[in-house]
Order: C-alpha cells, then sequence, then structure tokens
C-alpha cells in the first residue's frame, strides 16, 4: 500500500510539470500568432488535458468496465465546472467572452442533455449506447474541435495581412516541444496516479461507479486543475477556461463516443443524479454570466460553485453508505 500511495505522489508531480510547460507551450503560441487564450484552452490544451481520460476509457471499454467510463466522464466534469471553476474564480473573477457564454456554455448545457437521453433510451436502445451512436458522439466532438480551430486559422491569415507582427522572439519548435512534453509527463502522470489510486479505492471496497465518480473522475482532472491554477496565476484565464469547458464537452462526446465505439456501452440509471447536477451546474455557470458583473464569474459565485461541489460530495458519500 505505501508503494501505491508514493506512485499517486510520482503521478501528481508528473502532472505538475507537464501542466506547467504545456500552458508555456500553448500561451507562447498564441502570442506568437496573436491566437486569443481561450481557441487555445478549447483545442490544443483541452485535447491535451483530456488525454488522461481517452486512456482510461479505451482500457475501461476493452475490459468491459463500463460503470468506470461512465463516472470517469461524469465525475470529471463535475470537478472542472464545480471545484477547479470555482477555484480560479476565487483567485481572480473570471471574465467569460462573447463566444464562451453563448456558444460553448450552451453545447456543454446540450451535450449533457444529449448524453441524457441517449443513456435513458430517449434515443436508440434503452439503458445502451450503441457503437452507432458512439460515432455520433466522435462526430459530433470532431465538429466542436474544428470550428474554433478554423477560426484561429482565420485570424492567423488576418493577422498576417491586417495587423502589425508580434515582435517578441517566440520560438514555436521550442513552443511545439514543450506542449509534446506536457502531454507526455501528464499522460504517464495521470496513469501513476490514477491507476494506483484505484488499487488502493479497490482494497478498501469501493464499487466501480463510486470509483469512476471520485477517485478515477478527480484524478483524471487533475491536469485540468493544475493548467487552469497555472494559467489563472500566469494571466492566461482565458485559456483555463477555455481548457474546462473544452474538456467538459471532449468528455461527454469523445470520450463516452470512444468508449461505445470499441464495446457498446451499458448505462446504469444512478448516473442520472450525476448527469442532473451536471445539467444544473452548467446552466448556473451560464446564468452566473448574466447577473452581477455582466459576463464575469466573481469570487461570490466561485463560492457557490465550490459549496454545491461539497454538497455534492455528501451525497455521494451518503449513497456510498446506503
Amino acid at each position: 500500500m505505501t508503494i501505491k500511495i508514493l506512485l499517486v505522489l510520482v503521478g501528481f508531480a508528473l502532472i505538475i510539470f507537464g501542466a506547467d510547460v504545456l500552458v508555456d507551450g500553448a500561451s507562447n503560441i498564441a502570442k506568437k500568432y496573436r491566437i486569443p487564450d481561450v481557441v487555445i484552452g478549447l483545442t490544443i490544451v483541452s485535447l491535451g488535458t483530456s488525454f488522461p481520460e481517452m486512456m482510461i476509457t479505451i482500457t475501461s471499454a476493452k475490459n468491459e468496465y463500463h460503470d468506470l467510463i461512465f463516472g470517469n466522464a461524469l465525475g470529471s466534469n463535475i470537478v472542472n465546472l464545480g471545484l477547479i471553476l470555482g477555484i480560479i474564480a476565487l483567485i481572480k473573477p473570471v471574465y467569460l467572452d462573447r463566444e464562451t457564454k453563448n456558444i460553448h456554455l450552451p453545447l456543454a448545457i446540450m451535450a449533457t442533455a444529449v448524453l441524457a437521453f441517449m443513456g435513458n433510451g430517449l434515443i436508440g436502445e434503452h439503458f445502451m449506447i450503441s457503437r452507432l451512436e458512439g460515432w455520433l458522439l466522435i462526430a459530433m466532438s470532431i465538429a466542436y474541435f474544428i470550428v474554433p480551430a478554423y477560426k484561429s486559422l482565420h485570424r492567423i491569415q488576418l493577422t498576417k495581412h491586417n495587423i502589425r507582427p508580434n515582435t517578441e522572439n517566440i520560438s514555436v519548435p521550442k513552443s511545439i516541444l514543450l506542449i509534446a512534453l506536457g502531454f507526455i509527463a501528464l499522460k504517464f502522470g495521470a496513469d501513476f496516479a490514477v491507476d494506483n489510486a484505484k488499487i488502493i479505492g479497490e482494497t478498501i471496497g469501493i464499487p466501480d461507479s463510486i470509483i469512476g465518480l471520485t477517485i478515477v473522475g478527480m484524478g483524471t482532472a487533475l491536469p485540468e486543475l493544475i493548467t487552469s491554477i497555472t494559467a489563472t496565476l500566469k494571466g492566461t484565464e482565458g485559456l483555463a477556461i477555455g481548457n474546462l469547458i473544452g474538456s467538459c464537452i471532449l468528455n461527454l462526446f469523445l470520450i463516452i463516443g470512444l468508449g461505445a465505439v470499441i464495446n457498446p456501452l451499458t448505462y446504469l440509471p444512478i448516473f442520472n443524479l450525476e448527469l442532473m447536477f451536471l445539467f444544473g451546474l452548467t446552466f448556473l455557470i451560464w446564468v452566473f454570466s448574466y447577473i452581477g458583473k455582466r459576463n464575469t464569474l466573481s469570487r461570490l459565485e466561485g463560492s457557490i460553485l465550490i459549496l454545491a461541489f461539497v454538497g455534492y460530495m455528501v451525497v455521494l458519500f451518503i449513497r456510498l453508505r446506503l
């Protein structure tokens, strides 16, 4: 058990290192080509920090650990929007740009609803997500990824012709190397932390669904946590918000879709509680962008998100004891 705990700590250290160099490399590219931080967060960084969820999903799907896949995706999203976004807002009030408020947050709400419809049989088979539905979810994730990527490429072309070039001496190859190094460190760090935490959980006797929602969900959310806090402290909170929301949408579309394509997933109705909570949490963030100081998530609102997360964890603990 002591060795397993040490491996978890090694994983955390790798995640912290990977998050730091990933943010540096991604923000350098954003500065070089004048790409908004939020676009980088929605694409490169959100894909990179979703790598642990992808690895867990591939392994779990092959072994038919369906509860672990759903728990991983839903638990990670709840941590992202409840705990991590709340912490970021406490560090510094978060500005939500027009595109995030009008496009990405509504898409995150829609993604939760789509998964609820599929899982409960309102779309397709009852309590089953088929391979066809998996491909549909993957297609949605690809479409979601392509749109901001296309916009950023278009912005680069405009920058070349209409905007004064950035005179900072930023090495693109070095930035790409930092991003790649960050991805590798995040991947192996998450493997060490999550795999060994799962073994510890199983030794204690926790069910797969709870392991997925807690140990694995929180473990695979560590890259988002460290990356987002690092980005906020470095003044690139737009990258942090893009990372969180982009990761949430990818978790529901790409991660669940990938699992269903490998092996059709059996959905347990017990996850409806998580879907309802996640839907309400995302909707609450969207409402916060319209009240108080418009387009801003205040420290008070961040505290409310954290309290909601704590309340959810209490309910989860009670459910575990029953």
